[in-house]
């Protein structure tokens, strides 16, 4: 076996099928197919099995799938011996955020990587359903993804780093009538005009357990994921909506809501390959990424 054979192997259990893999690696479903033809050689156990048309891994392909990602790391970190002999400080490094921490994470990472011998960030911008940021990792060294306090972790195919735990606070008018709560519960809002996020967003799923908790359905009145573009219709009076505490602009015709009884609150991760840690330059964004977000948390609002 050698190490691309390991990797398509692992990239075949993350992405489900030959043709993915394929897609992902710019190669024929062929080359795929032969490569996992020679591996088997090797391995006196199947490897893969059908399931319909899908061809999925058996449980010692698992294993060896998860084996692989050691070896990666370690053939990485053979690979980067060099660079980190030599302290490549100010080597690039890709980061990747959805639009609310990267409006928070962004201007403050750029601030204090900006001295001379500091890694270079390339930053992007990835809005997309939660279970879409692990594929990211391919892309960018760097991934900032969020989810739900209560939902299930991320997978093991990737490693992470907890940035931030922020609570999601109810947006209204300054004048709407329930404006001078201290705190709202779920009978207090479940049956407002809510401006929610689209199916697959975290967001989307603390609207339903509020109404689930009151025993109402939800009125959705607007689908909107960009929170600046949610707390000018809030504010327009499109309904109220959940916005993050610390990562949000403060909005003058706008106030901030705590929520009882209901579980409210996002984890901001940094998602990554454990091999991309071999590189002295993407452990220093993580750090900080670290730091950003402390100040983050402490500054509240940017």
């Amino acid at each position: 076996m050698d190490e691309r054979q390991l990797r398509i192997l692992r990239e075949l259990g993350e992405l489900g099928s030959v043709t993915a893999v394929a897609e992902a690696l710019l190669v024929t479903p062929s080359a795929i197919s032969q490569q996992l033809r020679l591996l088997q050689r090797a391995i006196p156990v199947p490897l893969t099995e059908r399931q319909g048309r899908r061809l999925v891994l058996t449980d010692a392909g698992q294993a060896l799938a998860g084996a692989a990602v050691e070896v990666e790391t370690a053939l990485a970190r053979a690979r980067h011996t060099v660079e980190e002999f030599l302290g490549r400080p100010d080597a690039q490094v890709s980061v990747a955020a959805f639009h609310s921490a990267g409006s928070a994470f962004f201007p403050l990472l750029l601030r204090v990587l900006a001295a001379p011998g500091r890694p270079v960030p390339r930053l992007a911008d990835e809005d997309v359903p939660q279970e879409d940021f692990p594929r990211l990792t391919r892309e960018y060294d760097i991934v900032l993804g969020h989810r739900l306090d209560h939902a299930p972790p991320w997978p093991d195919t990737v490693a992470t780093t907890t940035l931030l735990r922020e609570p999601l606070d109810v947006a209204m008018p300054v004048d709407h009538p329930l404006a001078a709560k201290r705190r709202v519960t779920p009978r207090d809002v479940a049956d407002q005009r809510w401006i929610a996020a689209h199916d697959g967003f975290p967001v989307l799923a603390v609207i339903e357990a509020i109404a689930a908790a009151a025993g109402r359905r939800p009125h959705l009145a607007h689908r909107i994921n960009e929170f600046a573009v949610v707390a000018e219709a809030v504010a327009a009076g499109g309904g109220i909506a959940l916005i993050p505490r610390w990562t949000m602009r403060p909005h003058p015709a706008l106030v901030l809501k705590p929520l009882s009884g209901v579980r409210a609150r996002r984890h901001i991760d940094a998602l990554y390959r454990p091999e991309r840690t071999a590189r002295t330059a993407v452990r220093t964004v993580l750090t900080e990424l670290r730091h950003t977000a402390r100040v983050i948390q402490n500054a509240g609002p940017p």
